[in-house]
């Protein structure tokens, strides 16, 4: 073995060692689906509806323009911070990005540009109510800084190697009285064999991973303009520890938070519980939800009797059409100044007697505490 060999195999097992120690270095994401070609596309002519928690996009510049805004939004990295006031708010395990000063029509853009800029691909994006899906990306940094590895992926031939663990982000942004929130929700899934013979896989909802959260609210962070070290420190900080504040009533949950702090808090509970937000109005306290509607998930709530195969408010929509799915409300009512009551109903605002849906609530509870 030539000592140029040995040289490349030493710096790959340093580069993998720190892969493993330094949390942020553990994530390379690269999307299964290519990339648009414009890293950065302000949907034109976007006005807000009438509809609580829509709200107006910038609109793209005209065509003398265009060429001019395009380049600005497709290195966002070297723009000056936006936002160096930002901060983290907590409740529990629970996170998100809180953003003062900064409407949500200014704050959609950047965020759009941070997950292309991480590996991701826009899957699904609803600017009018302040939402956005990225595809399923694989965290390619699993695989190890191996000299083969880098060999293939200078030729093209990096998709040789590959992980069985897929992730996607659901982003919601919400408008708050000092400027905008941001909450990051993530989704797993891992592939598994399926028969003895190893011919068939199936793939299976992995847990929700907050660190993976913490690592990409750190980054956001720093898009903003926060240095790396107290990005990392404000995300990771320890969370004082808090008696449960979530219980189980009859009906439905009572929880003990204000009604700004549960409205943000129910919202992620949702996400986390696979459930897209399909509409929200805070000045009624509802937010629609059905499952999500990406094929892995659906087959395997169809195939392996997961959470939502059980349920019969969801059991006889049309397999494969999102369209017949009926929309869940989760309505929150003020119970006091410090007291919220959470109830899951249809979205005629009509009581729901499925009893399989306690099994939501339960988790729903495990999470607020």
């Amino acid at each position: 073995m030539n000592k140029t060999l040995i040289s490349g195999l030493l710096c790959a097992g340093l580069l993998s060692a720190c892969a493993s120690s330094n949390p942020d270095l553990r994530y390379e994401f690269k999307s299964d689906s290519p990339k648009p070609k414009s890293t950065l596309e302000v949907p034109p002519d976007l006005s807000a509806p009438a509809q609580q928690d829509r709200y107006p996009i910038p609109q793209v510049n005209t065509s003398s323009n265009q060429a001019t805004a395009a380049n600005t939004a497709a290195a966002p990295s070297t723009q000056a911070p936006v936002a160096k006031n930002a901060a983290v708010e907590r409740a529990g395990t629970q996170r998100w990005v809180s953003i003062p000063g900064k409407s949500p029509a200014e704050v959609w853009p950047l965020l759009k540009a941070f997950w292309l800029d991480n590996g991701f691909v826009i899957q699904n994006e609803e600017a009018d109510i302040g939402y956005m899906e990225t595809d399923w990306a694989e965290n390619r940094a699993k695989l190890g800084a191996t000299t083969v590895r880098g060999l293939l992926e200078t030729v093209g031939l990096g998709g040789v190697f590959s992980t069985p663990e897929r992730d996607k982000f659901r982003i919601r942004i919400e408008k708050t009285a000092n400027g905008t929130d941001v909450f990051f929700s993530h989704r797993g899934m891992y592939e598994i064999y399926i028969n003895e013979a190893k011919e068939e896989t199936r793939w299976q909802p992995r847990p929700t991973d907050p660190e993976i959260e913490a690592v990409f609210l750190s980054r956001f962070l720093v898009r903003l303009g926060m240095d790396e070290a107290t990005a990392a420190k404000t995300v990771r900080q320890e969370q004082a520890a808090t008696t449960a504040r979530a219980r189980l009533v009859k009906g439905g949950i009572e929880l003990d938070d204000s009604y700004d702090r549960a409205w943000r808090r129910v919202g992620l509970v949702l996400e986390h519980n696979g459930l897209a937000i399909t509409d929200r109005d805070r000045t009624l306290g509802a937010y629609f939800v059905k499952p999500g509607s990406d094929d892995v998930q659906k087959a395997n709530a169809q195939s392996s009797g997961g959470l939502f195969s059980k349920l019969a408010f969801w059991k006889d929509s049309k397999p494969g059409d999102q369209a017949s799915v009926p929309n869940l409300r989760v309505q929150l009512t003020r119970q006091g100044e410090q007291q919220v009551r959470i109830e899951l109903r249809t979205a005629d605002n009509a009581v729901v007697t499925d009893k399989g849906l306690e099994a939501l609530l339960q988790q729903m509870v495990n999470e607020l505490k």
